[in-house]
């Protein structure tokens, strides 16, 4: 772990290049550390390259929100971007303060503390091909289908244990993406964001079709550990950022990273939306 401090580089480059980029998150520290004001990346891998390109622009609008709600509360804050199992390693081991982009579980509540405002919703949708086409609103029509999973998601009972349709793990967005298309599962699911930003990123978007139910939303939060007046910090952030919610600058924010409101409908017999899914790895931002 390489931990940077603005005071360590006082002057700030125009752009770095990082070769050998990997998933591109020491550059990142780099650019959010002060030290560059642009940053390029290059590996012999091109799915690298796609890697760290995806974990820049996963730094988004939840990332820029939350800088500017510790600014105006008058908080200095050192933001290091890791993967999200080390993470929560360090929020455990209290190498860490806090987590961004977090979703709230019962079983973190005894460790974490959350604003009462959330940083954003995702929503999690199915994709199918269009030579093969599953449009369905409930899950009585997903009966005998089979359905890929995205990688970094742990899906709870009512979806990883259902008997209407089999599950099938991939290793990669990407991967799951390919097999939709070669016809090796019949649909999808993962985070509405995610699946968009693939259809582009890919070139498949003449290919496949989101299907418009949402199978559950969850709502991300900036989540930080029970220490002494952390509670207050929490208070005063959700607070913040609440207000500047409302603010035209935050619709501007919204905007420039497609944060528009989207048509979606609900699916049919959910029975408790808000916990379909929970995120063990941030994928979108």
């Amino acid at each position: 772990m390489i931990v940077l401090t603005g005071s360590a580089f006082p002057q700030e480059k125009d752009r770095a290049l990082e070769l050998g980029c990997g998933s591109g998150f020491f550059l990142l520290n780099l650019i959010q550390a002060g030290v560059a004001r642009r940053g390029s990346v290059t590996d012999l891998s091109p799915g690298m390259v796609n890697v760290a390109t995806r974990n820049g622009k996963n730094l988004g609008l939840d990332y820029e929100t939350t800088a500017i709600v510790f600014k105006r509360l008058g908080i200095e804050v050192e933001w290091q971007f890791l993967p999200w199992k080390r993470c929560l390693s360090m929020l455990e081991t209290g190498q860490a303060d806090g987590a961004l982009d977090i979703f709230h579980s019962d079983e973190r509540d005894a460790t974490l503390l959350y604003p009462i405002e959330p940083l954003s919703d995702v929503e999690f949708v199915m994709f199918y091909a269009n030579d093969r086409p599953h449009p369905f609103r409930q899950f009585e029509d997903l009966k005998g289908l089979t359905i890929g999973t995205s990688p970094g998601y742990l899906y709870s009972p009512d979806f990883s244990e259902s008997t209407l349709f089999t599950r099938e793990p991939a290793p990669t967005h990407e991967a799951n993406f390919g097999k939709l298309l070669r016809g090796r599962i019949d649909l999808l699911i993962t985070d509405r964001r995610v699946g968009q930003h693939l259809l582009d990123q890919l070139n498949i978007r003449d290919q496949i079709t989101e299907n418009p139910t949402v199978i559950s939303r969850q709502s991300q939060y900036l989540a930080v550990r029970r220490n002494a007046g952390m509670d207050l910090l929490v208070a005063r952030f959700g607070a913040e950022l609440k207000r500047f919610k409302r603010e035209p600058a935050y619709a501007e924010l919204s905007a420039r990273y497609g944060a528009a409101p989207v048509d979606a409908v609900p699916l049919g017999n959910a029975s408790a939306s808000r916990k379909t899914v929970e995120q063990q790895e941030s994928s979108a931002q």
